[in-house]
């Protein structure tokens, strides 16, 4: 047993309805969309943000209906912008699968996302879980905004690290921290605990962003380099913190390297292995766990009951993963 599945364990019964509950939702008379929904639902992930709702529900006061239709309106807006992102970023592939675009081109692309994007306003409103969707539209509207400001400020190549956190808390921990505010929230607690809750996802989920910067990195604790980020010249925090403490002809070459050389190997190949020996990694991993500690902190705060370790594993899993 893999150690996500220990951490799913006490919920996999939640989890296998979530899922058949997930699937109804999605489901259309236009046969071309609902083999496109089996195709969705086919490839899923992880399954780590319905974990962090179903906990959230569970530290509380329990799951209940509205658990299962907050969990759901999490999947399908994200899978809305997952496939919208794919269309932005011209991309093939998704975890390994073709991208809905590479199999059905752009507009049908676009048009999924917007009926999975219909389909979760539909769910909140038809049961009137106004609060679960004001939650959720709180994070669409902050990762639309994350994303324009990463490509405004891409573009420039002049990113300080408080834009990068603010880009980043937009962009990724919102959803993250919607997710925990949903599983708080549809599980009767108090509004001031819904907001402890939103902001230990969100501090997970800036973490969790910066996971993802390192794995771009690597080394034997982290994965294998690939200077993707750099590829499309996306400046992270390794890099970012690099440029600010390398000298002007270092940092002139490095910024030389991402605007007009990003396609050559050897090149982004030197950058990273620069960033590795000075400090852009072991910084980076030390913010991520600080914002860890920050996180587990909040839970604290909440109080505990037998559900809190495996929110707490599910927490160290996400930060240590290897890919």
């Amino acid at each position: 047993m893999s150690k996500l599945d220990e951490i799913k364990a006490p919920i996999n019964t939640e989890l296998n309805l979530f899922e058949s509950k997930f699937r109804d939702a999605m489901k259309s008379s236009v046969p071309l969309l609902d083999t496109i929904m089996t195709y969705i639902v086919k490839r899923k992930g992880k399954q780590i943000r319905p974990i962090f709702v179903f906990y959230c529900a569970k530290i509380f006061n329990g799951i209940t209906d509205e658990t299962y239709r907050g969990a759901s309106l999490v999947e399908l807006l994200h899978t809305a912008s997952l496939v919208h992102d794919d269309v932005v970023d011209d991309s093939d592939e998704r975890r390994g699968f073709f991208s809905i675009n590479a199999l059905w081109k752009n507009k049908i692309a676009v048009l999924v996302g917007d009926y999975l994007l219909s389909r979760g306003l539909l769910l909140s409103v038809q049961h009137k879980d106004y609060h679960l969707l004001e939650i959720v539209s709180n994070a669409v509207k902050e990762m639309s905004e994350g994303e324009l400001l990463q490509i405004e400020k891409t573009r420039k190549l002049n990113l300080s690290e408080e834009i990068y956190y603010d880009i980043i808390r937009k962009k990724t921990a919102s959803l993250i921290a919607s997710c925990c505010a949903i599983g708080a929230a549809s599980s009767g607690a108090t509004s001031a605990q819904i907001e402890q809750m939103r902001l230990f996802g969100e501090k997970i989920g800036i973490a969790f962003q910066m996971k993802d910067d390192l794995l771009d990195y690597g080394d034997a604790d982290i994965g294998k380099p690939t200077g993707i980020d750099l590829k499309e010249k996306k400046l992270t925090l390794p890099i970012i913190y690099t440029l600010n403490n390398a000298d002007k002809a270092t940092r002139k070459t490095i910024i030389n390297t991402i605007k007009n050389n990003s396609n050559d190997r050897k090149k982004v190949a030197e950058v990273v292995k620069y960033v590795n020996e000075h400090d852009g990694i072991a910084y980076t991993q030390k913010v991520m766990q600080q914002y860890k500690n920050e996180a587990l902190t909040i839970l604290d705060t909440v109080g505990s009951n037998k559900y809190t370790p495996y929110l707490k594993e599910l927490v160290t899993f996400i930060i240590e993963r290897k890919k």
